[in-house]
């Protein structure tokens, strides 16, 4: 690891002037102290943000709000979550082991940085990495990388499950920087890599995560998280489902649906939501709508199992959905 100036922001105002002026924010550090270990990032200075009023989960009739330093763990264990969003206590569990989400923050988990191998081998050609290097991945091993959202300069997944969650439910980020306060919605957070695969998010300089906000709905308890990985657990997702739905009378009146393992960023699938509506909710009706999932895919040499694994995996977690009392 290479030297690095560290300080320990008391404020926000101190810790988003830090960072405007370049250093990187340090909360769980799950990503960010791994990646400076293997050299992967070099960050000249890093502010801790630990100290911030950012640790909290509050419940209204509207929403679920969560402060960006509040803990995986304490989310997943918080007893008004598993009420009212019991999607993201799943997706949480699913997410990390107990030991990372123990360390590990909310906001920090949205902002992880890349599982692609060639993102953290130095000797490896990594537009994300080096500008301008090219991709080794397009050519390479492949097997784990997108089929949505890729451009001919990068094809990493997202690794964020609970991103996944968070784009379904349509919840929103609170965000605070050098000019001031906005909202955004969570997808409006991800960029796809086009030409600038080394420009993942649409953060400005020195703005921070504040919270998160999930809106409440007539879908959000009967919501599962489907997550097929290679093994049972400490895995990133092969591809995963989030599925919500509203069903009244036996038919689908909403459902919230969105894939993650197979995009350059957590993938919404509209085109699945509004096949649905107004269908009963049964498994032809499912996998009719799944059936549009894979439109416009653009698998590589290694990962077209995950054309077909796609609409199986929404599938399914369709149907656990509908299985929620």
């Amino acid at each position: 690891m290479r030297p690095f100036e560290f300080q320990r922001a008391t404020s926000e105002s101190e810790a988003i002037a830090a960072a405007a002026a370049g250093a990187r924010y340090l909360a769980g550090g799950t990503t960010l102290v791994d990646l400076m270990r293997e050299e992967v990032e070099t960050p000249e200075k890093v502010v801790d943000i630990n100290r911030l009023p950012l640790n909290y989960i509050r419940a209204t009739d509207e929403a679920i709000v969560i402060g960006a330093l509040a803990r995986m763990s304490e989310v997943a264990a918080n007893q008004d979550v598993r009420r009212l969003q019991p999607l993201i206590p799943e997706t949480l569990t699913e997410g990390a082991s107990p030991q990372l989400r123990n360390v590990a923050s909310i906001g920090g988990n949205l902002l992880q940085r890349v599982r692609c191998p060639y993102f953290r081998m130095l000797d490896a050609a990594c537009n994300k990495r080096v500008p301008g290097s090219g991709c080794s991945a397009i050519g390479g091993l492949n097997a784990g990388h997108a089929i949505l959202g890729t451009s001919e300069h990068c094809a990493a997944t997202h690794p964020s499950d609970l991103a996944v969650s968070l784009v379904a439910l349509d919840a929103t980020l609170l965000l605070k920087g050098p000019r001031g306060e906005r909202a955004i919605p969570v997808t409006d957070l991800f960029r796809l890599p086009e030409a600038t695969p080394h420009l993942e998010h649409t953060l400005e300089p020195g703005e921070l995560i504040a919270e998160i906000r999930i809106p409440n709905g007539p879908y959000a308890r009967k919501a599962r998280y489907l997550k097929v990985r290679d093994r049972s657990s400490y895995e990133f997702a092969l591809v995963s489902a989030a599925a919500a739905l509203h069903i009244e009378d036996g038919l689908v009146k909403e459902a919230r649906i969105a894939a993650g393992g197979v995009g350059t960023r957590p993938w919404r699938m509209n085109a699945v939501e509004a096949a649905l509506l107004g269908k009963p909710a049964s498994r032809i009706s499912y996998e009719a709508a799944a059936a549009v999932s894979t439109e416009g895919t653009r698998p590589l040499s290694g990962n077209g199992y995950k054309v077909k694994l796609l609409p199986a995996t929404i599938v399914r977690a369709l149907e656990m959905a509908g299985e929620v009392a």
